[in-house]
Formats: structure tokens, sequence, C-alpha cells
């Protein structure tokens, strides 16, 4: 290795060097040194001994979570819903990006991109409260209309059925914005002597956004799968602990990988099964996210993450 060269791309660099610091610190402190912790899994944890003095346990953390008949339960949930998430937010980003490019002015169009991205600031606790006030079975709004229309009211908080459905269109609310301007900024860079062209040949709105539009995003829509297919397994727990809180009749068709190791740790304060269950998660993912790179790959390796 050449120093010399090496002190001098240093040196070149230097203002680079210095932006990109804070943001490999915090990975860093906050990704890699955590790793270490990793050995929680196989040990027995006591506060005497510590992560590293606690006496080893083989197997025996893992042995209780699939025992326990929970692993698959929560593994199953946590993978279905962010497979829904993945599938109907890109299709609902990518269809309001196309119409917003399409059909709205420029005015229109930056007052409509500040009013979507809005929800995405808004906290999972906020979240979690405007949909208690609107399906709580005692004064909710929707049973309070239902009431008001001679209806009988819904038992929303205790039927799991319908919470898949409240789960997705919570999730797209909160995600529509800022997905639609990232498929919007991709859809804007396009080269617009292409729609001129194909204009030009006779090609109607249909056929532009089918034939040129959608093939132009495939790029982004690969990248932002892939990474949102790293966390398939990792459930966000903000919003399904604010959502659902510690409802026990839903945990059947809502309880994932995140908040069952947290209840786990609050309820048994067993560090070592917590750990394992999040090396089980951990796992998962990394197993997941090399098979779709793979996959990406064999079909066009330059737009693959690695």
């Amino acid at each position: 290795m050449n120093l010399h060269g090496f002190w001098s791309d240093v040196r070149k660099y230097k203002t680079l060097l210095l932006m990109l610091t804070p943001g490999v610190l915090f990975i860093f402190l906050f990704a890699y040194v955590p790793m270490a912790g990793i050995v929680l899994a196989f040990k027995q944890f006591n506060f005497d001994g510590g992560v590293f003095g606690s006496p080893w346990n083989g197997l025996d953390n893992f042995r209780f979570l699939f025992e326990s008949g929970d692993a698959w339960r929560v593994t199953r949930n946590t993978a279905l819903y962010n497979i829904a998430f993945i599938v109907v937010n890109n299709v609902v980003q990518i269809f309001a990006a196309i119409l917003l490019f399409e059909v709205g002015g420029k005015w229109f169009r930056k007052l409509t991109q500040t009013v979507f991205f809005l929800p995405y600031f808004i906290s999972w606790v906020v979240v979690g409260a405007i949909a208690f006030n609107l399906f709580s079975y005692d004064f909710g709004f929707i049973n309070a209309m239902l009431t008001k229309l001679g209806m009988e009211p819904i038992d929303i908080y205790n039927t799991p059925a319908y919470w898949p459905f409240i789960l997705i269109i919570v999730s797209t609310w909160k995600a529509f914005g800022y997905g639609t301007i990232m498929y919007l900024a991709t859809i804007t860079s396009i080269d617009t002597e292409m729609y001129e062209a194909a204009e030009i040949d006779g090609a109607n709105v249909f056929q532009r956004i089918l034939k040129i539009t959608v093939p132009n995003l495939y790029p982004t829509m690969i990248i932002l799968v892939l990474l949102a297919i790293g966390n398939i397994f990792r459930g966000d727990f903000g919003m399904f602990y604010n959502m659902i809180g510690n409802n026990g009749l839903l945990f059947s068709n809502t309880d994932v990988i995140d908040t069952f190791v947290f209840r786990l740790l609050m309820s048994s304060n067993e560090i070592g099964m917590s750990a394992a269950a999040g090396f089980y998660q951990s796992l998962l993912g990394f197993v997941t996210i090399m098979i779709a790179n793979y996959a990406v790959r064999k079909y066009d390796k330059d737009r693959a993450l690695f």
C-alpha cells in the first residue's frame, strides 16, 4: 500500500472525510460495538458475571424460544406484514408519483408533496392515540357514527381479524409521502426528450407511462425493495406497540418478533432468551437479504446492492 498516496488523498478530501465522520461514528457505536452482546444468546445471564462473565448454556435459550410455540407465530406475522407493506406501499407510492407528474402543475405538485409528507413526521404515539379515538368501543368516532345511524357498534379492539387491514392502511398512510417523493424525484429526472419523441410518434399518456416512466422506475424500485427486504423480519416496534399495546386478544394476528422480544424481556427478565430471539431475527434478515440480492444479481447485476 502506498502510504504517501493515501495521506495525499486524505489531505485532498479532508472536508468530505470530516463530513463523513459523524455518520461513521454513529454506525460504529450503535451497530458494530453492540454486536459483542450477541454472546448473551448463548449464556445464562446474571448481573454478577455481566455480559462476558456469565456462564455459557449452549442453545438452551433458543430451545425455550422454539418450544414455547411462539416463534413460528411471530415469525409468520412479521414476514407477512412486511411483505404486505412492501407491496402495497410501493404500488400506491408509484401510482401517486405518476399521477402527480402527469396531472399536477408545478405549484400544485409542491403543495401536494408537502401535505403528503406531513404524516411521516407524526409520532407513532400520536398515531396510536388517533387510532384509539377512532376505534374505541365506548367513545370512538366510528362507533359513535354507527350508533347515530342506528347500527350496532363494532368491538374493533377485541376482534383480531380487523387489525391486518388497519395496520396496512396506517402503514401506507404514514409512509405515503416519503415514498411518493422518492419516486417523483426519479420521474422528474427522466429525459424529457423521450416523452417528446413518444408523443410525436403518437403514443398516448398511458403508453408513455407504461413504456417510458415505469421502466425507468425499475432501478429505484429494486433498491428500495431490496432495502426493505433486509428488514422483512424486523417489525416496526413503534407502530405495533403503540397501535396494539399489551392487548393479548390481538396477539394472534398482530404480534411480531420485536414486540414479542420486548414483552419477554419485561415480563421474565430473561436477557439471554431475549438476546436469542433478537439473534434469530437478525439471522433471518441476513439470509433473506443475501438471497434477494443474489436473485437480483442473476437478473441484472448492475441493479444489485453488492
